[in-house]
């Protein structure tokens, strides 16, 4: 069975993207055509990106915690990102663990479900971007929830109804394009 990791964006306190990657999650698990977890990459503690050898050469990582960042990634077979906007951009804590590795992540699918003031899509854009450099294949389905109308004092989740049809869309196409993919992996 596939593997999919519904993958946070966020680490500060008072963070949103677990409440989006939970609720994300409660939706995926209704399907029986691949397993779905919540990887938080505040679990990981990742320091500020500093390793010897750049990740697209080599998994021989010295910091503990890119290892185990790297055993993740590893073992599973796409991916659902669940970014904020932070300055029109993807937050530092983001690209800081998307920079520790590469090969982890060649020949695997993605979806994107964005959130901020103006629906996160500026940084699902430049997430795209980022993606594409260790070959991760983005799905064109993105649901993008609004700070002002998916929640209270833009803390407290509460998405409306109309996102359901749109988040089963893109777990479709990351399902299907992740099995493809395994084939060449």
């Amino acid at each position: 069975m596939l593997k999919i990791g519904i993958v946070t964006g966020s680490t500060r306190q008072g963070r949103v993207s677990l409440q989006v990657a939970d609720w994300v999650k409660q939706i995926a698990d209704q399907r029986d055509d691949a397993s779905f977890e919540v990887v938080d990459i505040l679990d990981y503690d990742l320091p500020a990106y500093n390793e010897p050898v750049p990740a697209a050469f080599s998994k021989d990582y010295q910091t503990p915690q890119a290892a185990a960042w790297s055993r993740k990634i590893e073992e599973l077979d796409g991916f659902i990102f669940v970014t904020p906007e932070y300055n029109r951009a993807i937050t530092s804590s983001l690209k800081n663990a998307l920079d520790y590795l590469h090969l982890e992540f060649h020949n695997k699918a993605a979806g994107i479900v964005s959130y901020g003031s103006a629906g996160g899509t500026t940084a699902a854009g430049q997430l795209r971007m980022i993606l594409s450099v260790p070959q991760v294949a983005v799905v064109s389905t993105q649901p993008a929830l609004n700070l002002f109308t998916d929640f209270e004092a833009m803390s407290a989740f509460k998405p409306g109804e109309h996102h359901l049809p749109t988040v089963q869309n893109l777990l479709s196409q990351v399902v299907s394009w992740s099995g493809a993919l395994k084939t060449i992996r």
